[in-house]
């Protein structure tokens, strides 16, 4: 089923404090779509809002499918989720008590990804063997880099058409980095996801983005076709490659 998602003057915050003002984008089916910007510029914020964890103060965030648009600021996270949106929350969020196995587990408890438990397990061991090889493990345990791909074989037991990533790079050495964002590019071409990734490490979310956008104090300043655009922008050149 055909599926995008569209914000529409999303103004959104946390009591008082307004984080995002006005922000308007989508992301098309089969597409990867980079969100860039520094800390503390409302990325975290924009992806919570999609997955229902804050509500809009203004504005709207649809999921359009060939059965029709669905309100998403009118579901709970859960409902999103059983829509077929899974989420990669920064700092991975796993339940550092349970083992690697328990930790996936868990991530396929909406009722469309019940059914191929099996099969999204095996296919999760395949694309990260070392969860496979520490299954009984304690997820507290493990490295960073090994917390990171768990998280991401997480969120794919739930089955899930559109993927959102919050932020893979944080806590990471450089080359885990590059590893996780290669595997998520090629997660996305295996499994034919649309994938949002909010990211503050330009080059490396450029080399798995078909476009993006700038996201500068809760504001979308720029809104790049291609990842030339962006690497041409000036506030690309900036905040994020020092020219």
């Amino acid at each position: 089923m055909a599926s995008r998602i569209v914000l529409r003057d999303v103004d959104a915050g946390y009591g008082a404090v307004r984080v995002l003002h006005g922000v308007s984008l989508e992301v098309r089916e089969g597409e990867t779509v980079a969100l860039l910007g520094t800390n503390g510029n409302g990325k975290s914020t924009l992806i919570k809002c999609i997955m229902g964890m804050v509500r809009p103060q203004a504005g709207q965030i649809v999921l359009e499918t060939d059965g029709g648009p669905v309100d998403l600021t009118a579901k709970s996270t859960e409902e999103i989720v059983g829509l077929g949106i899974a989420l990669v929350p920064e700092g991975r969020r796993l339940f550092p008590k349970l083992t690697v196995e328990e930790n996936l587990l868990l991530g396929a408890y909406r009722p469309a990804a019940r059914a191929d438990i099996a099969g999204n397990l095996a296919f999760a061991f395949e694309a990260f063997p070392v969860l496979q090889a520490r299954r009984r493990q304690l997820a507290g345990s493990m490295s960073g880099g090994e917390q990171q791909m768990l998280a991401v074989g997480r969120a794919l037991m739930s089955s899930p058409r559109i993927l959102l990533v919050d932020e893979p790079s944080v806590g990471l050495a450089p080359i885990l980095v590059s590893r996780v964002i290669a595997k998520i590019k090629e997660l996305k071409e295996r499994r034919r996801l649309t994938v949002l990734m909010a990211e503050q490490n330009f080059n490396q979310a450029t080399k798995i983005a078909d476009r993006g956008y700038i996201i500068v104090h809760g504001r979308i300043e720029f809104e790049g076709r291609s990842t030339q655009e962006l690497r041409e922008n000036e506030l690309v050149k900036k905040y994020y490659l020092g020219v």
